[in-house]
């Protein structure tokens, strides 16, 4: 198994050390870094880190990772050479370059400061021959979302262990086709849902499971959009240089080249992200699906109304209102509008969870000063995403948000972009994980993909 000859890998590196140090005679020299005893790390004990999709998160998350100190970071790829337009570069106040030359840059300058050189990273524009290389143990997945499914299954073929952002895929079929790769190929996947990973949404959710508030009756969801602008048809544009736009479009149908289709605009396409509903929404629903104890299921019936731009270059849903509801009697109620976050009502009081953050607010308040004790329901705590992350690709364990978490929290948020694209309410097999009453909602969990990229 992948899993087993990552584990492999390094015993054979620590057991090669020891039987060349009783055959010869040991140096009378040996360096503290080599023994990792000035604070560095053991060859044996590092993980060899690939980046895949640099844009404003892909490098924010390769900044969280170089700055733990087992990584070791040998190649990053994007099909963007490097640019001056993104608009909506969040993540690097007063900045607008991102890319594979920016994201190297700035690579280099975090280890310059750290004494040291960088050299050895290489750079790539096709990921798959990044995945060739057998010195890689891990890659972080930071493409826009109509890619993660395609790289994530091919990551896991190659022995990779993988951490996706969020929403896992852009489709529902997608998202299987990533859990039975993980599981067939016993590689270690973590989504990107950093929201769980909080001290604040764990103890959350340990007060609602272990009955603080009552029996939880109702979860409301508040997604206000802020984000999304209408904007009209835009013109064709030439593709600049250093920028492989064929292979951005990937499995989706070719359309022509303009700036906003590309770069953060193209969540607000329904080829290639969800909107509100799949970008901060799985953030939320992630939550509520911890809180709700169904991590491995979802509702079974499903029902949304929206509105999105009529014309124009996007299509997403900036206007909605749902229901969902539980086998276990759970209602989700959600729209686009309040405070960002999740409201978990039972019938002896109520939680809220902001989001970004994880603040909680309570009432009675005097929840948020309870004891867990040593018998209830634990959580346990993060050590932080990216970290709980780099430690599960060393002991085999299960992340705090495995493939299977991250593909039933973005079924939710595809379920309700298919309810408000087909009008209907939807009911919902989780077991069989297919739409039982409509047909036409059914075909959706599916799109055609473009070749070579058609893996379902």
């Amino acid at each position: 198994m992948a899993g087993d000859k990552k584990y492999n890998r390094r015993y054979f590196l620590k057991t090669s050390f020891n039987v060349a140090a009783s055959a010869v005679a040991f140096p009378y020299i040996v360096s503290s870094t080599a023994l990792g005893k000035d604070g560095s790390v053991l060859p044996s004990d590092r993980i060899t880190l690939g980046c895949i999709g640099l844009g404003g998160q892909g490098t924010h998350n390769m900044n969280a990772f170089l700055r733990q100190r087992d990584v070791q970071l040998v190649a990053l790829c994007d099909v963007n050479k490097g640019s001056d337009d993104y608009d909506f570069l969040y993540q690097f106040a007063d900045n607008s370059s991102a890319g594979l030359a920016p994201a190297k840059e700035r690579a280099l300058t975090y280890l310059a400061t750290q004494g040291k050189s960088g050299e050895g990273i290489d750079c790539y524009q096709d990921f798959r021959n990044l995945l060739t290389r057998g010195d890689i143990d891990a890659v972080s997945i930071c493409t826009p979302d109509h890619w993660h499914g395609s790289v994530c299954v091919a990551a896991a073929k190659a022995g990779k262990d993988i951490y996706c952002e969020k929403p896992l895929t852009n489709t529902i079929a997608e998202g299987r086709a990533v859990c039975d790769a993980v599981e067939k190929y016993q590689t270690v996947l973590q989504t990107g849902s950093h929201e769980r990973s909080n001290d604040s949404t764990r103890f959350a959710a340990e007060l609602i499971l272990n009955g603080r508030i009552g029996k939880l009756h109702t979860i409301t969801i508040n997604m206000p959009v802020d984000n999304q602008i209408e904007i009209s048809a835009q013109p064709v544009m030439k593709v600049p240089d250093g920028f492989d736009y064929d292979f951005w479009l990937g499995p989706t149908k070719y359309m022509p080249y303009t700036r906003r289709r590309c770069h953060f605009y193209w969540r607000y396409q329904l080829a290639y992200g969800g909107g509100e509903m799949t970008d901060r929404g799985a953030h939320i629903m992630d939550l509520a699906q911890m809180a709700n104890d169904t991590d491995d299921t979802g509702p079974v019936e499903i029902s949304a109304i929206g509105q999105a731009p009529s014309d124009g270059l996007f299509d997403t849903f900036d206007r909605f209102e749902f229901k969902c509801k539980y086998a276990n009697g759970v209602r989700m109620i959600g729209q686009h509008s309040g405070v960002r976050g999740l409201k978990l009502e039972g019938d002896k009081g109520w939680i809220f969870i902001h989001i970004h953050g994880g603040r909680l607010e309570a009432e009675p308040a005097s929840l948020l000063t309870e004891y867990i004790g040593p018998n209830e329901r634990h959580m346990g705590r993060s050590p932080g995403h990216h970290r709980n992350f780099l430690d599960c690709v060393k002991t085999r364990q299960t992340p705090l948000a495995s493939a299977e978490i991250g593909h039933r929290t973005g079924t939710i948020c595809h379920l309700l972009n298919i309810a408000m694209l087909t009008g209907r309410k939807l009911k919902w097999d989780p077991l069989a994980e297919q739409v039982t009453n409509n047909v036409a909602a059914n075909r959706m969990l599916r799109r055609t993909m473009r070749s070579p990229w058609n893996f379902i």
